[in-house]
């Protein structure tokens, strides 16, 4: 059996996705809750670490984690830049609270530097993680950043980064790269039918309609 552990980093989420004592680990926090992570990753092998996306909040640990762990680090392509500074793509909102978020996430981005990395890997929509032993997929959910990716889990559970959200209430990224793609990406989440949806921040929730057909 599968399992999805969640893994409350502040204000913000990484999983735990095991088979008996096998695992991956989809992202990573910052760095205040490396302990908490290392700490929830003990009772497993883990084989692989996913970054959803590469902002400082997902991708903080990753370097600390692969080092710890043994596990080579996972991520798409076009998040890359983000690497070297969280400022390599625009941040976009048009809600009120999106620009309580931004305003804050700007602070941050200045403010904080990741120890640089290469990924080991680079995944794309449809990968299967089978080799990693769980039965998975990658789902490309562009539009919060160029290269946010969600992971499907025995088409039974989705964790999808920031490409939704849930800090006030279950909604679309109240931040974007692309709000078209952003958009696009929310569409294609409801596509997959019945789910339950991990969030990157907040809890999770079963699957629904996330943007409105007028």
């Amino acid at each position: 059996m599968i399992r999805v552990q969640r893994i409350k980093c502040g204000n913000g989420n990484c999983y735990v996705v095991s088979k008996g004592d096998s695992g991956i680990l989809v992202d990573t926090g910052k760095k205040e809750y490396l302990d908490t992570v290392i700490e929830a990753c003990k009772p497993y092998k883990i084989k692989l670490i996913v970054l959803t996306h590469a902002h400082f909040d997902h991708a903080e640990n990753a370097v600390a984690l692969s080092e710890i762990l043994g596990a080579p680090i996972a991520m798409h392509k076009d998040d890359v830049n983000l690497i070297e500074s969280n400022n390599n793509q625009s941040m976009l909102t048009k809600s009120f609270l999106g620009k309580v978020v931004l305003f804050a996430s700007f602070i941050e981005f200045s403010k904080r530097k990741m120890n640089s990395f290469t990924p080991s890997v680079f995944l794309k929509d449809g990968d299967d993680l089978m080799e990693y032993g769980i039965a998975a997929k990658v789902i490309g959910l562009p539009g919060h950043t160029k290269g946010s990716i969600g992971i499907d889990v025995d088409e039974k559970d989705l964790i999808v980064g920031d490409a939704l959200m849930n800090i006030f209430y279950p909604t679309v990224s109240l931040l974007y790269n692309d709000e078209k793609a952003m958009l696009d990406s929310a569409r294609k989440i409801t596509e997959l039918g019945e789910r339950a949806i991990y969030f990157g921040h907040g809890k999770p929730v079963k699957n629904r309609v996330w943007v409105k057909i007028h």
